[in-house]
């Protein structure tokens, strides 16, 4: 007989009178209360705030996710994990004030087969009491029990409009997860990755001659590291299944020349195929047109991957033109070779160019601020990527699909407007459901790369900020290590991007970088944007693009319309100055290691040969002078990023002992030692300025669940002090002990901190080593 049937009984009385603790069956199974990991539940709806005071234990705090949400109705999924299994007998809401029975909220599971199924109802019809999964039932030994028993479903589902019980407890039996979340990889990328530039066609060519490349512009762009092509739709098809590139029937512009001088300068081209082709946008009741309205017909189905069949076709257009496969067949180019004047340049078929090896599909497609007609869900959005990425799986026809065209062409999904990681884990979801798995077990995913924007304010969540804030002092590390840690548990460790970052100038916006010290507000955006990319590169976000090249207008106060990098007489401003000297400089070297945190101190590298950046990760005028060890080096070059200069021009010093002291600023600086090779530091993963305490240094465990154990094993005694830092250099938690045996040992509970990566500092007589661990 199935013990759960002879347990609960018993148990149901049990819990709704005190909530006894669970019980362990002879099956494997624990009986009782359900738990749920609050932080597992993913909105597809944009929310402000997330699900936690649902299953708090509290009963008298409101749920509240925010305001101004696009859809009247929204879900909120919650995945079980491999080797998870929960049978649901019972569920209890708890009932607080308010009623919503007009719009009640209801409990969903999704089956083994993708099926549906509602299990209960919350219609706020009582007063601060427990209530069950039906509202008619207001009593009895079954008011808490369903009618049958849920076994083991893929997901549960909360569906609701505005309304949720304070809390919600789950009853039956469970075994938990066997996965185990393991830290992500970072990826060693080349410095210049994070240099790149948002610009327009008009950025790059003559603007009397939109068919040559001006040079004077194509100089400023060769300061930065790559170039995000804002490249609107109808440039390519102002006329439905009629492609122009070169030139564009609408601008005249020619892609293939700019395309062709970015390859031959090195600078790597996302094409980023954005807003709706006016042809498609003119389905649309004349009051509901938008460029930016979700690219599809009026009325169609935003969850059907053949509403996107028009964007699939104009992806794959452009992938057979600018990726690498020659062998597409001329049929299926659709070109239109009319002239359009007079001696008008024809445009012809031309494939395999070589030019381009991503492509974006759109641009913040979450956009929230345009309502209904321009925002997807992210099971929308992912359903829009699959006609994009292959037709559908090659479903929508031979002429359908980036990858139809170019299967080695790379897919960037939109950036994000903001930092949420909810967003894509609603797209995975959809792909397991609709697109099913690879041979190899994977998820047949319907994008190569993951991708963001992040502004970096003084405020937080939703809210608006009313200035910007130096990086590190903002939310930027941990918005990009959720992303990071999301690619590696669900993508398999698929790059993530930053395509939109920056800081306006015009003091009126809410992004703008302020004066410190005796700095303009030039000079502190330059200082921000160079250290966000180096945060970025310490972190493993493969790629940076800044917002943006140019300004759409310095005097207007909205946000990003001053943001430019470089002036509108072609002069860099100071930060375009600092990328591109840092750029000449160190381009092609890659993050190692993070020595120091106070100040940040990285080591970067190339083929043997050390550099090192210094930074004080602060926003008012800070300085300290600081040892670096340098191991065996007898010299360095000191650069310091300058104003006015194309490159920066080393000041060389003689180092003692192996020891450099240096003046470290909020503007980086960048030393590269000269003379002997410099000893590096390490031993087992352990980075340190000073080689003795490094010996007697023990860090453990690593991963690290609640107490982290600091050993030290050495004759020095005295004050030891411990800090806990993020890898945007901030610091979290500090200690400080007494050493007065030879062996000690300090303990710090790390169980508050969230999952990620930190810098453990330990300081011991003006020494100063760490080590990077991992917190689950």
């Amino acid at each position: 007989m199935n013990k759960s049937v002879l347990f609960f009984p018993l148990l149901l009385a049990l819990f709704t009178r005190c909530q006894a603790q669970n019980t362990a069956g002879a099956d494997g199974f624990i009986y009782g209360k359900i738990p749920v990991d609050s932080t597992r539940w993913y909105q597809l709806n944009t929310a402000g705030s997330g699900l936690a005071p649902l299953f708090n234990g509290i009963t008298d705090e409101v749920v509240n996710t925010g305001h101004g949400k696009v859809l009247d109705r929204w879900e909120a999924w919650y995945p079980l994990l491999e080797g998870e299994e929960i049978h649901i007998d019972s569920i209890k809401f708890f009932d607080g004030e308010g009623s919503n029975a007009d719009k009640p909220m209801t409990l969903w599971v999704v089956t083994e087969d993708w099926q549906r199924i509602q299990i209960a109802t919350f219609t706020g019809g009582t007063y601060k009491r427990w209530v069950g999964p039906y509202p008619e039932r207001t009593g009895g030994s079954n008011q808490f029990q369903l009618n049958n028993t849920i076994h083991n479903p893929r997901y549960l589902i909360i569906n609701t409009w505005w309304a949720y019980p304070s809390e919600i407890e789950l009853y039956g039996r469970y075994k938990p997860a066997t996965q185990v979340q393991t830290p992500y990889t970072r990826r060693n990328v080349a410095m210049k990755q994070g240099f790149g530039v948002n610009a327009f066609e008009w950025n790059v060519v003559n603007p009397t001659n939109p068919m040559v490349i001006d040079e004077t512009r194509m100089k400023m762009l060769k300061g930065f590291g790559g170039f995000r092509h804002y490249m609107d739709w109808d440039r390519i098809e102002a006329s439905q299944g009629s492609y122009t590139f070169n030139p564009c029937n609408q601008g005249g512009w020619n892609y293939d020349t700019i395309y062709a001088r970015c390859k031959a300068e090195g600078i790597e081209v996302l094409g980023d195929l954005k807003q709706i082709s006016s042809w498609l946008m003119n389905t649309w009741p004349a009051d509901q047109r938008n460029w930016e309205n979700v690219p599809v017909a009026y009325n169609a189905d935003f969850s059907n991957p053949a509403s996107y069949i028009a964007q699939a076709r104009a992806g794959f257009q452009y992938a057979a033109r600018y990726g690498r496969n020659k062998l597409v067949p001329d049929e299926l180019l659709h070109i239109n070779s009319t002239p359009r004047w007079t001696n008008d340049p024809p445009n012809q078929k031309r494939k395999g160019l070589n030019y381009v090896t991503y492509i974006e599909c759109d641009n913040e497609r979450n956009k929230w601020w345009l309502g209904r007609k321009a925002y997807q869900t992210g099971r929308e959005y992912a359903a829009n990527l699959s006609a994009f990425y292959d037709g559908h799986k090659h479903t929508l026809g031979q002429d359908a699909g980036v990858k139809t065209a170019d299967p080695s062409m790379q897919v960037v999904m939109a950036g994000l407007a903001g930092p949420e990681t909810d967003y894509v884990r609603g797209m995975i979801d959809w792909c397991k459901e609709f697109r099913g798995y690879k041979s190899d077990g994977r998820v047949n995913l319907c994008w190569d790369v993951i991708n963001y924007h992040y502004y970096a304010g003084n405020a937080t969540g939703m809210q608006q900020p009313t200035r910007g804030v130096a990086p590190e002092m903002s939310e930027a590390a941990v918005s990009a290590q959720r992303f990071l840690q999301l690619a590696h548990d669900y993508c398999y460790d698929m790059p993530v991007w930053v395509t939109e970052a920056g800081y306006d100038i015009n003091s009126g916006s809410p992004y703008h970088a302020v004066p410190i010290g005796s700095k303009t507000t030039y000079h502190t955006q330059a200082d921000w944007i160079l250290r966000t990319t180096l945060l970025y590169n310490r972190l493993g976000i493969e790629r940076v693009f800044f917002y943006q090249m140019y300004d759409d207008n310095a005097q207007n106060p909205s946000q990003y319309a001053s943001s430019g990098l470089v002036n509108d007489n072609f002069t860099r401003r100071p930060a375009a100055d600092y990328l591109t000297q840092v750029k000449k400089l160190l381009g092609n070297y890659t993050y190692q290691e993070t020595i120091s945190a106070s100040p940040l101190a990285d080591r970067y590298s190339l083929n043997g040969k050390d550099a090192y950046a210094l930074m004080m990760p602060t926003q008012n005028n800070s300085t300290l002078s600081y040892e670096l060890d340098m191991g065996d080096a007898t010299g360095a070059a000191i650069y310091t990023p300058t104003v006015g200069k194309d490159t920066m021009v080393p000041k060389q010093v003689t180092v003692a002992n192996g020891k450099l002291y240096i003046q470290v600023t909020e503007t980086p600086v960048f030393v590269i030692p000269t003379g002997k090779s410099a000893v590096k530091g390490v031993v087992d993963g352990v980075v340190s300025t000073a080689r003795n305490l490094l010996a007697a240094l023990q860090i453990y465990p690593n991963p690290v669940t609640d107490d982290l154990l600091v050993q030290l094993n050495n004759t020095v005694s005295g004050a030891v002090q411990i800090g806990v830092y993020d890898f945007a250099g901030k610091l979290l938690k500090k200690a400080s002990f007494n050493k007065t045996a030879r062996a000690f040992t300090g303990s710090l509970d790390m169980s508050a901190l969230p999952a990620g990566m930190y810098l453990i500092e330990v300081i011991q007589n003006n020494e100063k080593a760490g080590r990077s661990i991992w917190k689950q």
